[in-house]
């Protein structure tokens, strides 16, 4: 072989190696399956990622509790054994404990009220809380308005969640406000949730329209209230093992990603939102569309007086304002 060919061979075989070498492929992890609205907002930032640093950064998705529940997977995002999670506030104010006052039932109006309350400068300022506890937070994304299913009657009012057990998250905020309406809150990790609710563990579960629909809780869930309780937000966070390393270019490239999956997700939800619960009947859920919203807020107001002497009743009060 001429000398010229093999020089040229092994100039492409050692551009190739340093190619191979220069790619990074990053874990990214949720609860929720494939074809969720966590599995939208991670393909849509993964496709920005990797076009636009021309295949340097690599996703590879881990969907339906692969790499363990949402603690777990926040754990590992802040010890930089995972790269990245789409993931509820229902357990990060155990890791940012600034962000519990969110996670307050019947605190958002409306999703077009929550929206704006996380993308403008109350949103924001919380996100520069994560930094300091290991995690980079780069954006707000969305689970949706929470609903309650069970297995044994309709609810209409706060009187009828009594004594029902009911899978709630890790969350203190979601628990006492639950107990003031009567039911039996029971923490119990996602990916436990089905089988849980299958075997009679627990008589119902929480949880936004999206979710309901791809952990197919209609097949052990025979009632869906759409009670609204409380606005889940999500959140793509980051370890910071991967953040520290990136150029200033590659930082934007990840926060332009980031806007794109909460757009991304965003739609996915209110897609779900219009269609699920008609999805759900045909499955064969029993629907109560009319919930006493006010008996469940009367019923809150003493949960309400803790959170303000927890939180601050003015900063309460800053997000119930934002218009």
């Amino acid at each position: 072989m001429p000398y010229t060919t093999r020089t040229g061979i092994a100039a492409a075989l050692a551009l190739l190696a340093i190619g191979a070498q220069a790619q990074t492929v990053l874990k990214i992890g949720y609860t929720p399956a494939k074809d969720s609205h966590y599995w939208v907002g991670a393909t849509a930032f993964c496709a920005e990622v990797e076009k636009n640093t021309q295949n340097r950064f690599k996703c590879q998705q881990f969907p339906s509790s692969a790499l363990g529940g949402e603690r777990e997977q926040i754990e590992a995002v802040q010890l930089g054994t995972q790269d990245a999670v789409i993931t509820s506030t229902g357990p990060v104010g155990n890791f940012v404990p600034e962000v519990k006052i969110v996670d307050i039932p019947f605190l958002f109006r409306d999703y077009d009220h929550a929206r704006k309350v996380f993308d403008g400068p109350i949103g924001q300022d919380l996100l520069t809380k994560f930094p300091p506890k290991g995690l980079v937070a780069l954006v707000w994304t969305e689970n949706g308005f929470r609903h309650i299913t069970n297995s044994r009657r309709p609810i209409v009012k706060p009187d009828d969640t009594k004594g029902l057990k009911v899978r709630t998250m890790e969350n203190k905020v979601h628990m006492d406000g639950y107990r003031t309406f009567g039911m039996l809150p029971t923490p119990m990790a996602f990916p436990e949730v089905f089988t849980a609710l299958q075997q009679g563990t627990v008589d119902g579960q929480e949880n936004p329209i999206p979710v309901i629909t791809s952990s197919k809780f209609s097949q052990v869930q025979k009632h869906l209230s759409l009670t609204g309780h409380v606005y889940s937000p999500a959140l793509l966070l980051l370890s910071n093992t991967v953040w520290s390393k990136l150029s200033e270019a590659d930082k934007r490239v990840f926060l332009d990603a980031a806007r794109t999956s909460a757009a991304a997700q965003r739609k996915k939800v209110d897609e779900d939102d219009a269609n699920g619960v008609a999805l759900l009947e045909s499955q064969g859920m029993q629907v109560v569309r009319t919930v006493d919203k006010a008996a469940f807020q009367e019923a809150l107001k003493p949960a309400y007086a803790a959170y303000a002497k927890e939180f601050g009743a003015d900063n309460i009060k800053k997000i119930q304002d934002v218009k």
